[in-house]
């Protein structure tokens, strides 16, 4: 029998050699075994932080599927092993998306999924909202047409494009000859390939929409100066009007990270010791492990870049726009060119959901709420919600609203017999509350640092502050004395300049007032603390107030840019130092 079973495994070599075997069939030969184990790389660019978990879901539907899904299996599994950077496990079973089943996980990895992978809507529900709340998602080439009916990849489920980044898998030849840059040369995934572009052999996706760079923060792309576009034969609309044609990026969606290379066709890519580096690095970005910039490519002004440098996120809090819907609030914060936003529970949601923006909006409405914010390049970071029950369910209630809608941080103003239950589902959830001050009226437990001091005293430190600099100053309190009171306890501001110290005093362009604005930023900065958001609240002249709204960007800006340059400078100082 044993001849036999030899032969046996020779037939179905064979067979998958050629691509006429399912995916589901096909195993890694010994040959590509040694060939992947030589090429692994021997140390993870970061330890992780806890033991990590990832899903391998393979399945492919109406479609033989790649050859490089084994080869692809094996490599992730084996780097997993090696390096110590996490647990793989691989599955091609719908169930494994059941909410109890999904929640082992950090990431999963879709791998050259092509076709309808499952239609069951729970399942699906389940895997956006684990994506929204934090978890990772990583896909290879045919991943972009995962979930849509094949053959003809018809689309079924719009959002998993969003997730992934792009539609489409129209390509040349499966050895197409390219030339390849790096669009983002120091970014933490591209390590694996220095600092300059390579040419390479495989078959290379065209995608279309929902593709944009106002959405992804692309990592290489066809160097078309150098590539001849017109090799070999080609399948489907191969041109874009814009000759854009990324090759791989990574994106936020909510929480969720996300990562997509094309490059992924043939099983050799996977025992390539720098591709193999490449794909480590990725893994480690989706479960959380290796941070990475992620904010779109169109984006990128100088400014933002130097706050991604510092760890600083400025956004919009929707109480400017409160007279507005949330829908319009974000359109106007993606005309300021903001990447984030601060929500707020009473604001109307949209002209068609004339609900308020709060937790008992429907799984649709806030499907709606999160494709708008994706189409305006905007991510939702905070939500003012003025309340938190301390119940058990109406307690649950508020932070399953904010795991599905992708939230960091609650301000809130809860009672002090709140605070036991909150602080539990606070790190359950891995969600902070910042407890917001208004006046000594209004917030007599939380208006000044002291209070919210002692009210968090020995507790979980996802509890703290909601610093609101208008507030402050108006009961008479110097901002800057103030953070030096909570220090780590500050965990998101809503920042104000008013035109006068007083009660009476109002909102002006940051700056131009008496709150010591740019001050306050340093400090902060020297302090060491990063705010969940730097909240832009401009709380006057509510209808006409974009003017002075830009002042105020434009104000963050340019502090941006000199204190990016001073940490350099700082940097190469210390450096300098060290050397002597």
């Amino acid at each position: 029998m044993a001849p036999m079973r030899a032969v046996f495994a020779i037939i179905l070599l064979a067979l998958a050699a050629l691509g006429s075997l399912p995916a589901s069939a096909q195993v890694a030969q010994d040959s590509e075994r040694q060939k992947v184990e030589a090429a692994l790389p021997t140390q993870a660019p970061v330890p992780p932080r806890k033991p990590r978990k990832l899903l391998i879901f393979d399945l492919n539907v109406g479609y033989g599927g790649h050859r490089s899904i084994p080869t692809a299996n094996l490599a992730l599994t084996l780097m997993g092993q090696k390096t110590g950077a996490f647990e793989a496990t691989v599955s091609r079973d719908p169930n494994v998306f059941k909410r109890e089943s999904l929640r082992q996980f950090d990431a999963v990895f879709f791998n050259n999924t092509v076709g309808n992978c499952f239609t069951n809507a729970a399942l699906r529900q389940n895997l956006v909202e684990f994506v929204y709340a934090g978890g990772g998602l990583m896909g290879v080439h045919g991943t972009t047409v995962g979930f849509t009916k094949w053959p003809g990849a018809v689309e079924d489920w719009p959002e998993f494009g969003l997730m992934i980044g792009a539609r489409g898998a129209n390509h040349r030849a499966s050895d197409e000859h390219v030339f390849i840059k790096l669009d983002d040369p120091s970014h933490p995934l591209n390590r694996a390939f220095g600092v300059q572009g390579f040419d390479y052999r495989d078959e290379f996706f065209r995608v279309h929409e929902p593709y944009s760079r106002n959405r992804v923060r692309v990592l290489m792309s066809i160097d078309t100066a150098k590539t001849d576009l017109k090799q070999g034969p080609g399948y489907g609309k191969l041109e874009r009007a814009d000759n854009d044609f990324a090759l791989a990026w990574v994106r936020n969606y909510g929480r969720g990270r996300t990562f997509y290379c094309t490059i992924a066709h043939n099983p050799y890519v996977f025992w390539d010791a720098t591709m193999l580096r490449f794909y480590l690095a990725a893994a480690q970005f989706v479960l959380g492990d290796l941070p990475a910039p992620t904010l779109p490519s169109a984006k990128l002004t100088p400014a933002i870049r130097a706050q991604e440098k510092l760890g600083w996120r400025l956004g919009l809090e929707a109480y400017t726009f409160h007279k507005f819907t949330l829908f319009e609030a974000i359109e106007k914060t993606a005309q300021l060119g903001l990447p984030f936003l601060g929500g707020l529970s009473f604001q109307k949601v949209s002209r068609d959901i004339s609900r308020n923006f709060e937790p008992r909006l429907t799984d649709d409405e806030l499907r709606q709420i999160r494709v708008k914010l994706d189409a305006a390049g905007v991510r939702l970071l905070t939500y003012y919600i003025h309340d938190i029950p301390a119940d058990e369910a109406g307690c649950r209630k508020v932070f399953e609203f904010g795991r599905k809608i992708g939230i960091e941080t609650f301000m809130s103003e809860p009672k002090l017999e709140a605070l036991d239950t909150i602080e539990r589902f606070c790190e359950e959830y891995g969600i902070n509350v910042a407890l917001h001050n208004h006046d000594a009226k209004a917030s007599p437990v939380y208006w000044n640092p002291k209070g919210i001091m002692k009210a968090c005293h020995g507790r979980s430190k996802r509890l703290g502050a909601c610093a609101d600099l208008g507030y402050w100053m108006r009961s008479g309190i110097d901002p800057i004395q103030a953070v030096n009171t909570l220090k780590d306890r500050l965990i998101t501001v809503q920042v104000h300049d008013l035109n006068e110290l007083s009660v009476a005093g109002h909102d002006v362009p940051w700056g131009d007032g008496v709150g010591k604005t740019e001050q306050f930023i340093k400090e902060v900065h020297r302090l060491g603390l990063q705010p969940t958001m730097w909240g832009l609240e401009y709380s006057y002249n509510w209808l006409e107030s974009l003017p002075e709204i830009a002042e105020c960007v434009k104000f963050f800006n340019n502090v941006s840019l000199r204190e990016e340059k001073e940490a350099v400078k700082s940097a190469i100082t210390d450096k300098a130092g060290g050397l002597k």
